[in-house]
């Protein structure tokens, strides 16, 4: 999945040709770069540009210094890269983009992170992503110390008021998940969102789920749910969680906290690829 974001990422950027470098740099002209950083942060995306770099040109050389998932300031030098100068032109920009993204993701994930430091809860991502680069952005997640919650709609069952609404029903909806991975044959978890606590009995009287969602519950009231709950259940909480508010829900005793925000409201840390002069 990797190769082929960054093959489409090649295509979309370049098309006939790097004209602004073909028609002035040298052919067999050599060069050396550096990736400054300039801005406060948690790094992500090196690994990504070591890929992104040797899959346009398997000849350039990277010289890492800081790696994923590590503390950066500005004036930091992430990595230094060597080879064509055309090469290290024509995939800068790239480099740059998902850089900057992935590690204004990783940045605020572990901020967050280190509000709800001391409990036992899960910080999850969601499928909120930018369509085409999901796998980078969930990537940056795991590198700010988050985790991710399914990775698409094939990977587990999640009914959500949508589902419930159209199925005809908390019961009807359960019941046509499991008789559904009956006849498919198929292996997934089962999770069910629930609106209040009427609907959180209806689920607890069927059963037949892995993990229930409290959506949009408060603190309080996910207190007293989860003393509903048996223990067999993973409990998540989600929907209107904030900043000043993660830590409360953090020590309800729920299992994950998911946070939409992670991947679709982030600020990219600033960056550049500057070329060295010798």
């Amino acid at each position: 999945m990797i190769d082929e974001i960054i093959a489409n990422a090649l295509r979309e950027d370049i098309g006939d040709g790097d004209h602004s470098t073909l028609s002035c740099v040298p052919e067999n002209g050599i060069g050396t770069a550096r990736l400054l950083v300039k801005d406060e942060g948690i790094i992500a995306g090196v690994e990504l540009a070591q890929r992104i770099f040797h899959t346009f040109d398997p000849n350039l050389e990277i010289e890492v210094f800081i790696n994923d998932g590590e503390a950066v300031k500005y004036g930091d030098v992430a990595f230094i890269v060597k080879g064509a100068s055309r090469s290290i032109l024509t995939t800068e920009r790239l480099v740059l983009n998902f850089m900057q993204r992935m590690s204004g993701i990783a940045t605020q994930t572990h901020e967050i992170v280190k509000l709800i430091k001391g409990t036992s809860v899960k910080l999850l991502d969601t499928r909120k992503t930018t369509p085409g680069i999901r796998y980078m952005e969930k990537w940056a997640v795991r590198i700010g110390g988050g985790h991710n919650h399914r990775f698409a709609l094939y990977d587990m069952i999640m009914l959500k008021d949508n589902h419930v609404d159209y199925a005809g029903g908390i019961r009807p909806a359960i019941e046509k998940a499991n008789q559904y991975l009956l006849d498919t044959g198929k292996s997934l978890k089962i999770e069910i969102e629930v609106r209040n606590e009427d609907e959180l009995k209806q689920v607890l009287e069927v059963g037949k789920v892995d993990r229930i969602m409290l959506d949009n519950f408060s603190p309080e009231r996910i207190i007293e749910a989860l003393k509903s709950i048996p223990d067999n259940y993973e409990v998540e909480a989600s929907g209107g969680i904030t900043l000043d508010t993660i830590r409360a829900y953090a020590e309800t005793g729920v299992d994950f906290i998911s946070v939409g925000a992670l991947t679709h409201s982030f600020k990219s840390l600033d960056m550049s690829l500057k070329a060295i002069y010798a």
